[in-house]
């Protein structure tokens, strides 16, 4: 596989020219992108999948929903509705997508819509009569249509955009110039204990003068199921089957797992069939089976018992309050 990549780069080099001849049209102006008068805050990344775009959305939702009307905007990826969906009580992952359905189920304060078309999803959003006073866009980087006031770009610790290459040889959507739009970067999935030289040393290759943050996947200490809990530490403890369908799956297994516990591992945004489910149960032989929250919300009317989720949040390793400050002082210009 890393053979083929590295012979595929003569199309990296197309995909690159390709992708930095449309930014060049949308910074130039000869393809209009479109800015609206409440505070739009994007967050995405340059490379494809697994930087933890989802807790990040979900910080910012504790963090600012307090204080405003929310809504999150997203394209619902491999959802099976078309156009613009707002979320409702009818809603499930088949029609949002898995992440936005995860959102709706945890903020019931909070507007969740999807659109693949961003412009037309915010004015659905604005035109409604309980509008939002800020919306957040999901894995909207690259969505130039649409101007966001506030750009955070994330990049995971174990594979910074700028030591990677574009698709097909890398996993770069479009050239590392593109950080360049950013407002802030995160540095997500960090260890917990980063030291500040490793630090300084991320800083001085991104080399922008903007402000730059490290986070890490914080586990709560519980799994949830539909009707009861169990602590994390005791969960540890027992023989399990741990499922997911995320990309980037391994720091959920090593936090949970135990010797003698069995894996499922699926694609990431992985549609579970009947096979699958059968498959689960066959594997599980009544054992506790703990997955991930995305992965939860579409197997848990799928007739499995002994299921649990595992939540995540994204926590700051230090300097949150400095990040927040940017936030609200950016909103505050507006509202």
């Amino acid at each position: 596989m890393i053979i083929l990549r590295y012979l595929l780069f003569p199309f990296s080099i197309l995909y690159g020219w390709i992708t930095s001849i449309r930014n060049f049209l949308y910074d130039k102006g000869f393809l209009k992108s479109y800015s609206f008068d409440i505070p739009i805050i994007a967050v995405g990344n340059l490379s494809v999948g697994g930087t933890g775009k989802t807790p990040q959305i979900e910080y910012l939702i504790r963090l600012l929903s307090p204080n405003y009307k929310i809504a999150t905007l997203s394209r619902g990826y491999k959802r099976k509705s078309k156009g613009f969906v707002l979320a409702d009580e009818k809603s499930n992952a088949e029609i949002l997508g898995d992440e936005p359905f995860q959102m709706h189920q945890k903020f019931s304060n909070v507007k969740v819509a999807v659109d693949a078309d961003r412009k037309n999803g915010i004015e659905q959003l604005l035109s409604s009569e309980d509008k939002p006073q800020i919306i957040l866009l999901d894995d909207a980087f690259q969505h130039r249509k649409v101007k966001a006031g506030f750009y955070i770009l994330l990049t995971s610790f174990d594979d910074l955009y700028y030591e990677d290459f574009m698709l097909p040889t890398g996993n770069l959507r479009e050239s590392r110039n593109g950080a360049k739009r950013a407002n802030v970067i995160i540095i997500t999935k960090c260890p917990k204990d980063l030291s500040e030289i490793t630090k300084e040393k991320i800083r001085q290759s991104i080399n922008l003068n903007i402000s730059i943050f490290f986070s890490f996947i914080d586990y709560d200490d519980k799994v949830y199921g539909e009707n009861d809990s169990i602590n994390v530490s005791e969960i540890k403890l027992k023989d399990k089957l741990l499922v997911a369908g995320i990309a980037k799956p391994e720091p959920f297994f090593d936090f949970i797992k135990s010797e003698n516990d069995l894996k499922l591992i699926y694609p990431d945004h992985h549609h579970f069939s009947i096979n699958d489910v059968n498959e689960i149960k066959v594997k599980s032989k009544d054992k506790v089976i703990i997955t991930t929250e995305k992965d939860y919300v579409r197997l848990k009317d799928m007739n499995i018992k002994n299921l649990y989720y595992l939540p995540i949040k994204s926590n700051f390793t230090s300097n949150d309050s400095a990040f927040n400050s940017l936030l609200h002082n950016y909103i505050s210009t507006i509202c």
